[in-house]
């Protein structure tokens, strides 16, 4: 019978790719009824558990700073560091010289030299009080880090990276004080837009460098002796600027995300004619000369850019919680589900499998506080053994062995995984293989009991599922889902559940002949 069960389940799998989004009969109601065949739903108990994150698989443009407190989960903070883009054969205008033999000028810089520099982090949101009064400090990347960015692995892209090994207090480049909304900022110069209604106005922290020191002697003069240093971002990191490290140092309250960090440099320039190349004149007899800012170098996606979150220890107590589970974001607590794999094959070994349904219902969450945290919009099913290899392979959820959901804040307060079926028969015929496989090879030997130990012992997590904070990227064009990344962003529910809790029940459809 339980031989029979196996090939049932996997052309359940079939069956089920055509059903994944309904539950109930899936069908059945129009089958003939001379097939006698019997429709049923069996509940199975499902126990869950709160994991600490410790850290997570972080790819993202967005850099993440900031300290803040919470009365439930207490402080976390968040910093980044992040390398700066040279694009491929970067070039700086040349000086301008005029050939009086050919009466004729070429280049447009007025004098050799740079004006001034600065470094400038652009933020479009950020989370918490707005006003609060904050501090953050930049350091400059050390050499310790082009060694470690050449490493195999993705060891940089977890949120526990230790950026301090990466710079030092010598190595600061400047301060600057800061709230989310720059009140100095006028109405007139924060609501203009362009001709096309765009906003011009966007959200910056500047932190101004030294021009001579870093400006030219650091950048222009390396350009003009040493060129190849800017063929690309490789070669401008090793030889020129390693990146900087971004940090929070007073303020408690605000968390900033960063869209982008921007090396600007301003010259000075002659207009010049566009035919001769020769500078203009004004009417007095002076020179035509302009300034221009420009973003020399900017973090993208081309580059390393590593955030690092570090929550406090009053997490720890939230996770051994029994009576409940958490989801907490960023980097914080999971939940964990194990699935009753093993009684759904000695139940259900006779019948094909049409419907699994899945939920998980938090409790009803007030907003005691003014800058409170919300639920998760949406969590990941994920099997506990791919949750690695999900993200730093950027998968995308495939409704087999992983799921999305999202929150019903209105009226039940619930994720709900309408069907997981082919995550349980996927699970459950992969076990059946081992075991037949070792069954055959061991012949009169085989040990059931003894087996079934060592599988247990080999494979801790193959019934095991998580469930996971994340954010979901889509197409424009075809509404496609293109990414599934952590989510970074704060936020909190308290699930029912727990060791010594209410259980989770799975619900399963299944079909038999009469």
């Amino acid at each position: 019978m339980k031989r029979n069960f196996v090939f049932v389940l996997l052309a359940a799998v079939l069956f089920t790719t055509a059903c994944d989004d309904h539950t109930g009969s899936l069908g059945v109601d129009m089958m003939d009824p001379t097939d006698h065949m019997k429709a049923h739903t069996t509940l199975f108990d499902v126990t869950t558990r709160s994991v600490k994150a410790e850290s997570v698989f972080a790819k993202t443009s967005t850099g993440y700073v900031g300290h803040f407190s919470d009365q439930e989960f207490g402080y976390y903070d968040c910093s980044f560091l992040t390398e700066l883009n040279c694009t491929d054969n970067y070039t700086f205008p040349e000086v301008y010289r005029y050939d009086e033999s050919k009466k004729t000028g070429s280049g447009i810089m007025a004098g050799d030299s740079v004006v001034s520099v600065q470094l400038v982090l652009y933020y479009s949101s950020w989370f918490g009080d707005s006003l609060n009064a904050c501090r953050l400090s930049v350091y400059e990347l050390n050499d310790r880090w082009l060694e470690d960015r050449k490493k195999e692995g993705l060891h940089y892209r977890y949120t526990d990276i230790d950026a301090s090994q990466y710079t030092d207090n010598s190595l600061l480049l400047g301060r600057a004080a800061y709230s989310a909304y720059d009140t100095s900022v006028p109405d007139s110069v924060r609501n203009a837009t362009d001709s096309n209604g765009d906003a011009t106005y966007y959200p910056h922290i500047t932190i101004p460098l030294d021009k001579k020191s870093f400006g030219e002697d650091r950048i222009l003069k390396k350009f003009r002796s040493n060129p190849e240093y800017f063929a690309n971002a490789d070669k401008f990191i090793e030889n020129i600027f390693k990146g900087v490290y971004v940090k929070t140092d007073q303020g408690d309250g605000t968390i900033l995300y960063i869209d982008r960090v921007d090396l600007q440099m301003q010259f000075r320039f002659h207009a010049v004619n566009d035919t001769t190349g020769v500078k203009l004149l004004k009417t007095d007899g002076t020179d035509s000369l302009y300034y221009s800012t420009n973003t020399v170098f900017a973090s993208t996606k081309e580059v390393i850019q590593a955030n690092r979150f570090n929550n406090s220890e009053l997490i720890d107590q939230k996770v051994i919680e029994t009576k409940n589970t958490y989801l907490k974001s960023p980097a914080g607590i999971f939940t964990e589900a194990s699935l009753p794999y093993d009684e759904i094959y000695s139940k259900l070994s006779n019948d094909t499998l049409n419907a699994a349904r899945l939920t998980f219902t938090n409790f009803h969450q007030e907003n005691k506080y003014k800058f409170g945290m919300e639920a998760p919009t949406t969590v990941l099913l994920v099997r506990k053994s791919d949750y690695r290899s999900f993200f730093e392979n950027n998968e995308v959820t495939d409704n087999i062995t992983s799921f999305v959901s999202t929150h019903n804040s209105v009226s039940t307060n619930r994720y709900v995984f309408t069907n997981i079926a082919r995550l349980v028969t996927t699970c459950i015929s992969e076990k059946s293989a081992a075991r037949s496989k070792a069954k055959a090879d061991a012949g009169a030997a085989w040990n059931e009991t003894a087996w079934e130990q060592r599988w247990n012992s080999e494979n801790p997590d193959w019934n095991k599922v998580l469930l996971i904070p994340v954010t979901i990227t889509y197409d424009n064009n075809s509404s496609q889902m293109i990414s599934v990344q952590h989510d970074l962003r704060p936020a909190y529910t308290k699930l029912k559940g727990g060791p010594d809790g209410d259980r989770l029940q799975l619900e399963v459809v299944s079909t038999t002949f009469e």
